[in-house]
């Protein structure tokens, strides 16, 4: 039977963990995806793209808000990257856990994210955002909060979305 903690496979991460020590290259795992900025107004959306994962396909349509020139039929771009970090956190925060043999019986979180679109605008130069906040509520059968709180550290220092919004990623973008 596998050693599961917190819905994380703890054998499947100590895995990954010793051919990563034996192959640094393992652990470089590529992102790729084709979209299509679709063209007519009548179906709803203004992006599409299909990603896959290891057990399939996913399609996703994204359509901007109204007052950035979209319908507001689908989720907005900013919603995906929100849920996107808050999802990459709270995993990594329930992975650390179970790293640590802290059993979870709840959890929770709320996240707060203010984006200024002045600069998208050309209106101001100010941030797009100034930070995003977590509310965590976590609770555990063997972890008193001040554990818990060391795991939110750990989390915040492990996640790569985090680290992503954090550090410069150098972006290149072309037309072919």
């Amino acid at each position: 039977m596998a050693n599961v903690i917190n819905n994380t496979d703890l054998d499947k991460v100590a895995q990954t963990v010793a051919n990563g020590k034996k192959d640094k290259q393992s652990l470089r795992k590529p992102v790729k995806l084709q979209a299509e900025w679709n063209l007519d107004p009548i179906t709803g959306y203004q992006f599409r793209t299909e990603l896959s994962y290891e057990k399939g396909k996913e399609i996703i349509e994204i359509d901007s808000p109204s007052f950035l020139g979209g319908n507001g039929n689908r989720l907005g771009p900013m919603a995906y990257c929100v849920a996107g970090i808050t999802s990459c956190f709270i995993a990594t925060f329930a992975s650390v856990a179970a790293s640590q043999g802290v059993k979870l019986t709840k959890l929770i979180v709320n996240t707060e994210c203010m984006i200024n679109f002045a600069k998208t605008f050309d209106i101001a130069n100010e941030p797009i955002t100034e930070g995003i906040n977590f509310e965590i509520k976590a609770e555990s059968e063997n972890a008193d909060k001040q554990k818990l709180q060391e795991l939110v550290k750990m989390a915040e220092e492990r996640c790569p979305a985090m680290y992503s919004m954090s550090h410069v990623i150098k972006v290149n973008a072309q037309i072919n």
